[in-house]
């Protein structure tokens, strides 16, 4: 067999084997999710000392987790991708939705010192955009090992009042061992039979610009959404202090997809109605989690939260009071008033608090994500030390 001819066999041999490998792993799973963004775009797994917790990381799109797994490629993938934007050549005008658990944003969306509206526009979806560089711009690469990635980027942004912010985006990713996972949550998870994945990212914005960020030319905020997949059995947990108030955006809320219990929001994660809650400071518990019945998933998120009171507020208009935002949100996404859908998913967000910042200040948040899978009455141990709720009870 001459040279070309055996380049030719290897390379069509290649190309089979690799098709036969994506019809075994099935949709839905995670070893399906990381071949097809491989397709697609650079994409860095990273995994524990076991080859069974993993995540999958596109640099392109903002050093963005977009997906999970517990039980290695032929397990859940926890992370709700959009398969057609992904594949898609074509860049949209206002946002590229393409999923993802762990994305990175910045804050306020409206507002006067809104980054999503240009200066002296009217607060309509017309005007609305997504700045590029939390859009359709990649970050860096400048350190990776089997366990953590670290991503950089630097961006100059112009918000509605006209300030320049100059900013350098550093990001870290990294997964957890589970001595890490049980020192983070104080839970010991050698007696329970539960798969589990958790990571987190650690996310820095410093101001590297000539002046210092101050209230009245307006501040920014680190805000991380999580996309995950809905079903019929998934239920948002919202803990809260001192009262069970809450913002409610784009309307009210049915009663049968929101309950408030004594310490306790549950939110219905099915991706059937479009919905949004907001927690501010003065309410906020450092955590947030789901609890899918269907297929045996608790899902819990800790974030940074030092009890500061300015947070953004992304309402889109101009604002009496431009720092009494949330600190966390969820969201069930659902049909539009013409019937379009752009999931369905469910949202986990949390950001930082507005900090002014002097020339080479920053802001760190960080925002961490677990996911266990296994049998109720374990997962109900989890549930109880951390959100001090029986599972049974988590119903709407």
């Amino acid at each position: 067999m001459n040279y070309f001819i055996k380049t030719i066999f290897i390379m069509g041999l290649t190309a089979s084997l690799s098709c036969d490998n994506k019809q075994e792993l099935q949709k839905g799973s995670f070893g399906y999710d990381v071949s097809f963004l491989k397709d697609h775009q650079s994409t860095i797994v990273l995994e524990n000392s076991t080859g069974k917790s993993k995540v999958a990381i596109v640099p392109a799109y903002q050093g963005r987790i977009m997906s999970s797994s517990a039980q290695g490629d032929n397990g859940n993938s926890y992370g709700w991708l959009n398969y057609e934007a992904i594949a898609s050549k074509e860049l949209q005008e206002k946002i590229n939705v393409y999923g993802g658990e762990d994305r990175f944003w910045l804050g306020p969306e409206g507002g006067q010192y809104s980054i999503f509206f240009d200066p002296k526009t009217e607060f309509t979806f017309d005007n609305w955009r997504t700045p590029k560089e939390i859009d359709t711009e990649g970050f860096d690469v400048i350190a990776q090992s089997s366990s953590k990635a670290v991503f950089e980027k630097e961006m100059k942004l112009t918000n509605y009042s006209g300030f320049p912010f100059h900013i350098l985006v550093n990001r870290e990713v990294s997964i957890f061992e589970r001595s890490e996972i049980e020192e983070k949550l104080a839970l010991d998870l050698s007696n329970m039979e539960v798969d589990f994945v958790g990571f987190e990212s650690v996310n820095t914005i410093k101001n590297i610009g000539e002046q210092a960020w101050n209230k009245e030319s307006g501040l920014l905020s680190v805000w991380i959404l999580g996309m995950l997949k809905p079903t019929d059995e998934t239920v948002i947990m919202v803990p809260f202090k001192t009262s069970p108030a809450y913002q409610s955006y784009f309307g009210t809320i049915p009663s049968d997809k929101l309950k408030v219990s004594d310490e306790l929001i549950l939110f219905k994660g099915d991706g059937t109605h479009r919905g949004k809650i907001g927690l501010r400071p003065e309410h906020t518990v450092p955590l947030l989690g789901s609890y899918d019945a269907e297929k045996g998933v608790l899902t819990v998120v800790q974030f940074s939260f030092n009890n500061d009171q300015d947070y953004v507020n992304s309402m889109w208009e101009l604002q009496d009071e431009p720092y009494a935002g949330d600190a966390v949100n969820t969201y069930n996404d659902g049909p539009l008033e013409n019937g379009d859908q752009l999931g369905p998913f469910y949202e986990l967000e949390s950001s930082s608090p507005a900090k002014a910042l002097g020339v080479n200040d920053s802001v760190i948040h960080h925002h961490v994500t677990y996911h266990f899978e296994g049998k109720e009455e374990d997962l109900n141990k989890i549930s109880l030390k951390l959100f001090k709720s029986d599972l049974k009870g988590i119903k709407i």
